[in-house]
């Protein structure tokens, strides 16, 4: 039965005991199993045990010319666990390097197709097929069109904002009624401490009779560039500062700057001070 025989004794399929009708059937099984790829591909899910769908097509194939009805059960079986497996289609797993999901890979489908293709016109030159050829061409053109649709329509990472940085301060800034920061002045400079209820992503800051643009840091001198709610920071002020300004975005909204002022008397100047 494997063995080759020329295309106009076999069925109209190419395949004994395989109509055409049977043949339209299966082909409508992979249209819809490609259907499903490319739907859960759009949502960042991949094929896991989905891929029983193969295995269990070839073997619904298989039954027609072996004549094995236990074939037709298996592959049946396949197909409906393929389907409603709970983990058929699944989001990959994260990377550790860069933290996103992989995108599923190309190779392997293209290179399911280019054999699929090449068994099959080798078949149509000779004019003659057998089983074994059948049986690779058709898994390779269902596995590797379902491994395309995978790899093409899976979703592209979203785009990441550019990171605030000095590019804030020559925008207009917005300035909150109600202030997002409050401060405490120590014998060496500032504590920072964010009054708001959310996280605050700080641009930069500087003094208030200063050109500068100052990175805010940590105590062990280290850069932060977000201050979560009700934590502070230490900002370091000479003691004839009189106020300092703080440009900062909120996690909704990175593309508007908002500004905190913050105004004093320093401790050398208060002997000096009017008060109206």
């Amino acid at each position: 039965m494997t063995a080759a025989l020329p295309l106009t004794l076999l069925a109209p399929t190419g395949l004994p005991g395989v109509t055409w009708l049977y043949a339209l059937a299966l082909g409508a099984l992979a249209v819809f199993w490609w259907v499903r790829v490319a739907r859960e591909a759009r949502r960042g899910r991949a094929p896991r045990q989905a891929w029983w769908f193969v295995p269990g097509l070839l073997a619904l194939l298989l039954a027609g010319p072996t004549e094995l009805p236990a074939l037709f059960g298996i592959g049946a079986a396949l197909l409906l666990l393929a389907e409603y497996w709970p983990l058929a289609y699944a989001r990959p797993r994260k990377q550790a390097v860069k933290g996103a999901a992989r995108r599923p890979g190309l190779s392997w489908p293209l290179v399911g197709l280019g054999l699929a293709l090449f068994l099959l016109s080798s078949a149509l030159l000779t004019g003659t097929v057998n089983l074994p050829t059948v049986m690779v061409v058709v898994g390779g053109l269902v596995a590797g069109v379902g491994g395309l649709l995978s790899a093409a329509l899976w979703p592209r990472p979203a785009r990441a904002l550019n990171e605030p940085g000095f590019e804030l301060r020559w925008q207009t800034p917005l300035v909150p009624e109600w202030p997002e920061f409050s401060l405490a002045l120590t014998e060496g400079g500032v504590q920072l401490t964010n009054a708001s209820p959310q996280p605050l992503r700080v641009a930069g800051w500087s003094p208030a009779h200063a050109n500068a643009w100052l990175r805010l840091r940590s105590a062990e001198g280290s850069r932060i560039n977000v201050l979560p709610a009700g934590q502070s920071a230490y900002l370091p002020l000479h003691p004839h500062e009189s106020g300092l300004r703080v440009w900062y975005t909120l996690p909704g909204d990175p593309q508007q700057p908002r500004l905190f002022r913050a105004d004093w008397t320093p401790a050398a100047a208060q002997a000096d001070r009017v008060l109206n």
